[in-house]
């Protein structure tokens, strides 16, 4: 079945396993994505074989459907962080890669809805990179 992946919760709430291989890795840069994240983008891994194992805290776990769209987001009721769920009954399962606890040595397969990316996106490699938080 491949590996196993934990993640956890930023609140630390909620606790499960990832039983399975991932397929694609998509940085999301929708606008639904961005919000959702409040970030530039989304960070989703995708698998048609994995399993989600909750092993603590499913009951705290709530998701959000945009009306009208297939845009949808598991989250922490307490803390908010984003959380894995199944799509179509069960065939799909998205995991936002930061929700992870354990590394993931797949590289993201492609940067997704470009055409919809924030104005500040651009030339990101090209903004300073510090260790900690700035002094």
């Amino acid at each position: 079945m491949g590996t196993t992946h934990s993640g956890t919760c930023l609140c630390g709430a909620v606790r499960f396993e990832i039983s399975g291989s991932f397929e694609r890795f998509y940085l999301c840069h929708c606008s639904r994505c961005r919000k959702g994240s409040g970030s530039a983008h989304a960070a989703n891994l995708f698998s048609s074989a994995a399993e989600i194992t909750w092993l603590s805290g499913e009951e705290n776990t709530a998701s959000y459907r945009v009306p009208g769209a297939r845009h949808r987001r598991s989250f922490c009721r307490s803390c908010g962080s984003a959380l894995p769920r199944s799509e179509a009954g069960g065939a799909m399962v998205i995991v936002p890669a930061g929700c992870l606890d354990t590394p993931v040595s797949m590289k993201p397969t492609a940067h997704i809805c470009m055409s919809s990316r924030a104005d500040w996106d651009d030339g990101l490699n090209e903004v300073p990179r510090l260790d900690g938080l700035p002094g």
